[in-house]
């Protein structure tokens, strides 16, 4: 008996309803895009051109490819996952504890499952805008080789889920908005650093490099990397399910949290 009761616990019950609350926080974010989508550039565009033509005015190709270009790829993902990370943590958190928006929400008919599938849809779509703008500006650049590159978007989506589903979690647990540093400092920094965003993977350690094969930003970073340079990617299929094995699970984690957080 206990067992079917669980299945919910472990399995959301979803509904259309979840667009709703898309809708709501779309309309919300709408009267201030411009800056927001001015904020999510003007970080990885520093990376980029200080590094890029910094760094990378000393440095052989990479790849095959100037470092510019090496770098450009991985700062694509990279900007999705932080502009998934930050919605997903300092926004989310605002309205689930701050502001008690989601409380208000669920006056009307729509339960908690549906609040946490807008929120990570949201999340994803605007993770999605940050690297869809950063896609642009390097195509300008003339750093895309391929129309192979337009398949990048799912790509993008699908990492802005995923990471956005991991950050839902941390916001469940978190007691303040300073709880979210250890998460940026232990797990979303080392990721940067060690999953090809920089410099390729292969120049680490043996085991920081079994370590990193397990994180979903090399699987976003060895997809997108080789559709923007016009090849199509080894093991597709690995890398896709392994970040929707991530957003999926982490998901029903996050969800199971949240409600034995607010409905307890």
């Amino acid at each position: 008996m206990a067992s079917a009761h669980a299945l919910p616990e472990l399995f959301p019950r979803l509904s259309p309803r979840a667009f709703a609350v898309w809708r709501r926080n779309f309309l919300v974010w709408k009267k201030l895009a411009i800056p927001s989508m001015l904020g999510n550039l003007a970080d990885p565009m520093i990376y980029l051109f200080g590094l890029g033509y910094g760094l990378g005015g000393m440095l052989p190709e990479v790849g095959g490819v100037p470092y510019i270009a090496f770098l450009a790829a991985g700062t694509v993902c990279a900007s999705t996952m932080n502009a998934a990370s930050f919605e997903a943590l300092y926004s989310a958190f605002s309205r689930m504890h701050v502001q008690r928006t989601w409380e208000a929400i669920m006056n009307a008919p729509v339960n908690l499952e549906d609040v946490l599938a807008g929120e990570l849809l949201w999340a994803a779509a605007k993770a999605t805008l940050s690297g869809t703008a950063i896609l642009v500006v390097i195509a300008a650049l003339g750093f895309i080789a391929s129309p192979l590159a337009l398949w990048a978007l799912p790509v993008i989506f699908l990492t802005g889920l995923a990471f956005a589903a991991l950050g839902l979690i941390v916001t469940a647990l978190a007691p303040s908005y300073d709880f979210f540093m250890y998460y940026f400092t232990l797990f979303i920094t080392p990721m940067v650093l060690v999953c090809g965003v920089f410099f390729p993977a292969d120049q680490l350690p043996g085991v920081v490099q079994a370590v990193a094969a397990w994180l979903p930003l090399t699987h976003a970073v060895s997809l997108v990397r080789p559709l923007l340079f016009g090849e199509v990617p080894g093991t597709i299929g690995l890398h896709l399910a392994a970040l929707l094995a991530f957003a999926v699970a982490a998901f029903c984690v996050a969800s199971a949290l949240i409600r034995r957080r607010l409905l307890k």
